[in-house]
């Protein structure tokens, strides 16, 4: 029997698919603890020389560029951070955490979060459901192992959420997710008309340093926004997040934003932020505790 195409589709199918996962209740409290009016969510993948290996490419170009992530990247990041007091998400592949030693610690050690982002950074969509399982399971232990703590959110790689993501985002019992772009807000994430009880964070490109900085040697992927571009459309993300009393996430990689030019503008963006009375730096995981508490959410 010939696949249907998606305008045979009838309303059953068509509303299926979009019902599977969705969006539920916002998330948004009435203030932020301390009385904060905005709560910012910084987060660093740390995929290093994951993403070439998961494509098969082996050779020292492509992985010395993953490889100036752990080396520059994260000391500089780290410094930042600790500048400002501004505890923060490390979204780290198993792997990147067994190849480069001490690091996921590290993070642990200084205040930060480390949460899950796959075994080696995985396209979940091209995975049976089992081996994504697997590998979902086995990243968990492993950064249990290295960290003593066990991860309780995830962004899988790439934000790719296959049909089975949730399902084992449930089963592993964690607490949030990171990978869906439904809002600028916390929301409940619903599976099938169902409330789930697992907070999104949700994050988006356009708050993600890598489609901007992007560059590939053989396709036409170019860099064609420049650094204090990308301060403008950061600071105005903040801006409208401060006055409606919500979330600024962002997504940002120790070997994309590590660089010279970009962590100056990552520097003035924290110091534009920092001149704010009210702000709450907070990791994924703790954002997700409070709105899950309902402190102070709208009835």
């Amino acid at each position: 029997m010939t696949e249907q195409q998606p305008w045979q589709w009838d309303e059953s199918a068509w509303r299926g698919h979009v019902e599977r996962v969705r969006a539920g209740r916002p998330l948004r409290p009435e203030s932020w603890p301390g009385g904060a009016k905005v709560a910012v969510a910084l987060s660093f993948d740390p995929d290093h020389e994951t993403i070439p290996l998961r494509d098969g490419e082996v050779l020292p170009g492509k992985l010395s560029q993953g490889e100036y992530g752990a080396r520059v990247g994260v000391p500089r990041i780290l410094k930042l951070l600790e500048r400002f007091d501004a505890p923060s998400t490390f979204f780290m592949p198993a792997v990147s955490a067994l190849l480069h030693e001490g690091e996921a610690k590290s993070y642990v050690d200084a205040g930060h979060e480390v949460a899950l982002h796959g075994w080696i950074h995985e396209r979940n969509t091209d995975l049976p459901p089992r081996a994504e399982r697997d590998l979902t399971f086995r990243a968990a232990d492993t950064l249990e192992r290295l960290t003593g703590t066990r991860p309780v959110g995830i962004r899988t790689p790439s934000w790719d959420f296959s049909s089975q993501s949730l399902r084992i985002i449930r089963e592993l019992g964690l607490r949030y997710d990171s990978s869906l772009m439904a809002d600028d807000d916390c929301y409940e994430i619903v599976a099938d008309g169902e409330p789930t009880g697992i907070v999104e964070l949700p994050p988006e490109w356009i708050r993600d340093d890598m489609p901007y900085f992007n560059m590939d040697r053989f396709t036409t992927l170019r860099p064609y926004t420049p650094p204090r571009g990308v301060l403008t459309i950061w600071r105005d993300e903040f801006d409208v997040a401060y006055a409606e009393g919500g979330i600024l996430q962002l997504t940002m990689h120790p070997h994309v934003i590590g660089h010279r030019s970009r962590i100056t503008i990552l520097t003035e963006l924290l110091e534009h932020i920092a001149s704010h009375e009210g702000v709450w730096f907070a990791t994924h995981a703790q954002i997700a505790d409070y709105v899950l508490s309902g402190q102070d959410l709208p009835r």
